[in-house]
């Protein structure tokens, strides 16, 4: 079991500036009942995060109701890209909520075609079919259906073959682990299927070898034979450690899946709609994938994920086979258009791209300091930060947690570390992060590290 937040509120140090405000013992004291009702009726599972009660979250900041203020590091798991509480987005919702519309299951909608439209035209024109869903895992779920589909139809039954990565996450429902890449939380599944085989991430941390070669030669030792293969599924970059493959390697991979008849996914969840500092997280390999697949910034606030792909690819399922209760609804629709015009409109891709080389470049140079930091991954407004113990690369978990829980009592909002073992500090501010805000919450974070790796 992980390790858990106490409860406890104790005294931390008074931070007042004008964007962080801490007040209080943390937690605050008053959050308490709260927190308790929540113990009592919720499964242990939900008990992973800090114990911040949020009241509020506008743009780049998150409040608690008894004084406290955050600059918000988490974009609440990489959902809000556009910012927290966006006038704008508020205001479409409550438009679409008033015009009577709140459901419409599978029947058309204006605001419905109107979003998918809307996507396809930031997308690559070869993707050109959007098919609206909730969460990032039914998308998943939608790319395995449709990989093993469109494997039987070109190889017959025996191309069923998925391919993914270690150290991958996908999501939580069955398929989703299934094509996920850490062992742990599968061992519920008990009886995997064998129609899925995972291989080394190149990252060049924990898997030094980041040749295309080395793809195949593990390939091989694990016993599958290309010609099986229906489908190649990866996260643009590994959620866990914002760790991107090299560019070289991804346009081997894009070769080697055309020339086998193969479905190249690129799971884009957390990666899209700016995040990386480009549109798409793929953008970075010149590549263009057979699908994506999109969620959490979708629209920055509600329930809403989508899977893009070719036409012929798409289209495999008839007409009622490939549907969702929920898909597209009205009022989630309504916030992801606002969203993304406000990714448009204000530059936040660019934003994030200029931004995040300022925050690579002082996350480095804290990495030359602390032999703490075994690496540090990621591109634009997303970067991980993993933390090992002395002499190797072995994670140091209760390290990570640590200088997270410091670097909240200094009025900067983080989530629960992540990824192999536990052990990676993840930073993921809404795109509409500020220079100075930037400044201010890279600042605290350093001063948290002083106190943490001394």
């Amino acid at each position: 079991m992980s390790r858990q937040f106490d409860l406890t509120p104790r005294p931390v140090a008074c931070v007042e500036t004008a964007l962080r405000r801490i007040v209080t013992p943390l937690p605050a004291p008053e959050s308490l009942p709260i927190l308790e009702s929540l113990h009592r009726h919720e499964p242990i599972s939900m008990q992973g995060q800090p114990p911040i009660v949020w009241h509020r979250a506008e743009g780049f900041q998150v409040s608690d109701a008894w004084g406290n203020r955050w600059i918000d590091w988490s974009s609440g798991v990489l959902v809000a890209n556009a910012g927290h509480g966006r006038r704008e987005m508020i205001d479409a919702i409550t438009a679409q909520a008033a015009s009577g519309l709140l459901h419409n299951y599978c029947f058309p909608s204006a605001i419905r075609a109107k979003t998918v439209e809307k996507i396809a035209s930031l997308l690559p024109l070869s993707l050109d079919r959007v098919f609206l869903l909730t969460t990032g895992s039914e998308t998943v779920e939608c790319a395995i259906k449709l990989c093993r589909t469109h494997g039987v139809k070109v190889g017959g039954r025996g191309k069923n073959v998925i391919i993914s990565f270690d150290k991958a996450f996908h999501g939580r429902t069955l398929g989703s682990q299934l094509a996920g890449g850490i062992p742990s939380l599968k061992e519920w599944i008990v009886n995997p299927d064998k129609g899925f085989a995972q291989v080394p991430f190149p990252d060049g941390f924990r898997t030094p070898d980041t040749s295309f070669d080395f793809f195949i030669k593990s390939l091989g030792e694990s016993g599958v034979d290309p010609q099986n293969v229906c489908g190649v599924i990866l996260e643009t970059y590994q959620g866990g450690s914002a760790a991107f493959a090299p560019r070289e390697y991804m346009q081997s991979l894009r070769n080697w899946t055309a020339g086998h008849n193969i479905l190249l996914v690129c799971d884009e969840v957390q990666a899209g709609f700016g995040r990386t500092g480009t549109m798409w997280g793929f953008e970075h390999y010149g590549i263009v994938p057979d699908l994506a697949l999109f969620g959490k910034g979708i629209s920055s606030s509600l329930p809403l994920a989508a899977v893009a792909g070719r036409a012929g690819v798409m289209n495999l399922q008839p007409a009622g086979s490939m549907t969702s209760t929920h898909t597209g609804n009205p009022i989630a629709c309504a916030a992801a258009m606002a969203s993304m015009d406000l990714i448009v409109n204000e530059g936040l891709v660019a934003n994030a791209k200029r931004l995040g080389e300022s925050l690579h470049a002082r996350l480095r140079a804290m990495k030359s300091r602390y032999p703490q930091i075994g690496d540090v991954a990621g591109k634009g407004l997303v970067a991980g930060l993993s933390l090992v113990k002395p002499g190797g690369k072995e994670p140091d978990a209760d390290l990570a947690f640590d200088l997270v829980w410091r670097t909240i009592q200094k009025g900067v909002l983080m989530f629960a570390p992540v990824g192999f073992g536990g052990a990676t500090v993840k930073i993921c501010p809404p795109l509409s992060i500020t220079e100075d805000a930037l400044e201010e919450s890279v600042g605290a974070f350093e001063e948290a590290a002083v106190e943490i790796f001394a």
